[in-house]
């Protein structure tokens, strides 16, 4: 089946797009290895530590938190359970809504986030950061704020 010319994208735009996309794979990537390799902590669940850390009383209903690190409800409640299971996070019934749950960042999840958060701070500058001028950074911000104007509203 061949795709008509409406839907190729430009070289231009292919070129933008596969660039982004390989960024992307190769820093998520490399930052996962990092954190794995000093603090057996995947990327994925600096995450939530850090959106918990961020959270008034540094706890989220379970659906809020799956939204904000974009997962599945299943996916979460997998990676909660074992982030629960080392200590990290505690799991709490809510008292206005008995069926529902709030997951909580312990305080040794805190302490593992911020030790965590040294090499992976390092892992961005380095990755990134220092790869651009201030000026050209700004422009990346003005970008990603186009893209999604309400993420950096919150």
């Amino acid at each position: 089946m061949q795709v008509s010319a409406v839907n190729d994208l430009t070289p231009l735009e292919l070129a933008a797009w596969h660039g982004f996309l390989r960024a992307h794979a190769g820093i998520v990537h490399d930052l996962d290895h990092e954190l794995q390799a000093a603090h057996a902590l995947p990327l994925h669940e600096y995450e939530v530590l850090l959106v918990l850390a961020g959270a008034p009383s540094h706890r989220l209903r379970m659906t809020e938190l799956a939204d904000s690190v974009l997962l599945s409800q299943s996916g979460l409640t997998r990676l909660v359970d074992r982030l629960e299971r080392a200590g990290l996070v505690l799991r709490e019934r809510c008292e206005s809504d008995r069926r529902g749950l709030f997951a909580r960042l312990t305080e040794g999840g805190a302490a593992r986030l911020e030790e965590a958060r040294v090499t992976h701070l390092a892992g961005v500058r380095a990755r990134v950061l220092s790869r651009f001028s201030d000026d050209e950074l700004a422009q990346l911000g003005g970008y990603w704020e186009r893209l999604f104007p309400a993420a950096t509203a919150e």
